[in-house]
């Protein structure tokens, strides 16, 4: 747009000529903004595709940060100009491609994004796993509790997964459905109720198991814990494995997911298949129709990541055989033996038992006070857990962290971020799962914006990507 233009507006009172003004300013800019990033994306699309989640040579080494580097110093030199355009709208979009290339990566709205170039998953520090979801705002394993974990920031979306009476994959932790639900609300299921054995233990209560999916479905989640928020309890319902999987695609960056297979020796017993399949089966058909594929920190993996965690070795060892996925092999408090196997806990984290399954998984996940010991609710000496699986090349992801004062150890000072600093920085973890998303995300926003090899070609690439995606559609 030409400002001669203006020359038909001279009739116009001097106020509404410079608001005109002001205007044509900003969609100049605009338009400048949007010429520019075509340019860069040209100029990028074909360096992108050919060396990011590659190998690079020295040359290409630094062929990538020759123009990488040049292409921070020309988006400097336009984000100053646009400041001297405009000094309202300029300074901000600037500001934005400095971050974009400096701190942490811009998410482009789901709906405007290029999937290809999707901000990728961050593998340089300890993950962030929303457990059950941000289930310490809403209702566990809800639609809302997924969305709510991505929006603030988890690496990945953990969930517990049982099958209805009808063998659809839903995800729901609890083997009842009597603490999380309004199931005796429902007159209709009142003879639902029964006792089964469940890990040598006699339960009673309303059991998925007995359950159409269609039946589930007309029930609704209600918070866990009565301190918690209670405003959104009887508003979401249970969702299923695939509705689960879908959340993760649709999110605006790449979200990695961290299903459980969970009570599988009850849910084999009590749900069947066609073509005598188990539980285990379904379970990694479903991971595999929707991509979920290849080992850890693979191409394809970094595609789609998922971890499968499961307290069942018998579980593990079966999948193993069924996908490459990456497994998580889950240890229960001192005193709860093995799922499947009945084997102590002193043995499945002996150094000749991690040896043995570190063939089967690339990780533990131990409830956090069997690595840290408490009394009298301080912490005691830590154990060596962590350092013997680090030895056999195992990750360790710890549960759960939430961030009542319930749950902290004096040590703390009732403060959940001196809790991540001293997980992270003391005891070395590779992941947390957390009831509390945002918490956690904010502490490694603030103590760990960038990655140790923050200025390798690899990540300089991932950020121009995500820079030209965000202002692709200004």
């Amino acid at each position: 747009m030409d400002k001669s233009m203006l020359g038909d507006l001279d009739a116009l009172p001097e106020e509404d000529k410079l608001r005109m003004t002001a205007m044509i300013d900003q969609l100049q800019i605009r338009d400048s903004l949007r010429m520019y990033n075509s340019l860069v994306e040209r100029c990028f699309t074909d360096c992108v595709d050919t060396f990011r989640r590659k190998t690079l040579d020295k040359q290409e080494e630094t062929c990538v940060r020759r123009c990488a580097e040049k292409f921070l110093k020309h988006s400097m030199r336009v984000g100053m100009r646009f400041a001297e355009l405009n000094q309202g709208l300029v300074p901000f979009v600037f500001l934005l491609l400095i971050v974009g290339c400096s701190a942490r990566a811009l998410y482009p709205l789901p709906s405007r994004r290029n999937d290809r170039n999707r901000q990728p998953l961050q593998t340089f520090r300890a993950y962030n796993i929303a457990h059950r979801g941000s289930n310490g705002e809403v209702p566990e394993e809800t639609t809302a509790a997924y969305m709510r974990a991505i929006e603030e920031g988890a690496d990945f979306i953990e969930t517990d997964i049982l099958a209805s009476k009808d063998g659809v994959l839903i995800c729901f932790h609890d083997v009842v459905l009597d603490v999380t639900t309004d199931v005796a609300n429902h007159k209709e299921f009142a003879g639902r109720k029964k006792t089964y054995e469940v890990q040598g233990s006699n339960i009673t209560g309303f059991f998925p198991v007995d359950f159409t999916l269609k039946e589930l479905k007309s029930l609704r989640v209600k918070q866990r814990y009565d301190f918690r928020d209670q405003q959104y309890n009887g508003k979401f319902p249970i969702i299923t494995f695939e509705e689960f999987i879908s959340i993760a695609l649709d999110a605006p960056r790449v979200v990695g997911i961290y299903p459980e297979i969970k009570n599988p020796v009850f849910i084999n017993q009590h749900v069947k298949w066609p073509g005598g399949k188990k539980f285990e089966d379904i379970f990694v058909e479903t991971l595999k129709k929707y991509g979920y594929e290849g080992s850890y920190l693979s191409k394809q993996w970094m595609k789609r990541p998922a971890f499968i965690q499961s307290f069942a070795p018998t579980s593990l060892t079966h999948i193993s055989k069924l996908t490459d996925l990456p497994k998580i092999f889950l240890i229960d408090d001192t005193t709860m033996p093995t799922q499947d196997t009945n084997q102590s806990y002193w043995e499945i984290t002996s150094d000749k038992y991690l040896d043995y399954i570190k063939e089967y998984v690339v990780g533990i996940g131990p409830w956090k006070d069997t690595i840290v010991p408490a009394s009298d609710n301080y912490l005691q000496t830590p154990t060596d857990l962590v350092a013997r699986a680090h030895a056999h090349n195992l990750q360790v992801h710890p549960y759960t962290f939430r961030n009542e004062y319930t749950y902290l150890h004096f040590n703390y000072s009732q403060d959940p971020y001196k809790e991540y600093a001293y997980w992270i920085n003391e005891v070395g973890v590779d992941g947390l799962f957390t009831d509390f998303t945002g918490s956690l995300h904010q502490y490694q926003q603030w103590s760990s914006p960038f990655s140790a090899g923050e200025e390798e070609a690899h990540n300089l690439l991932d950020k121009i990507v995500a820079m030209i995606t965000k202002f692709k559609h200004p």
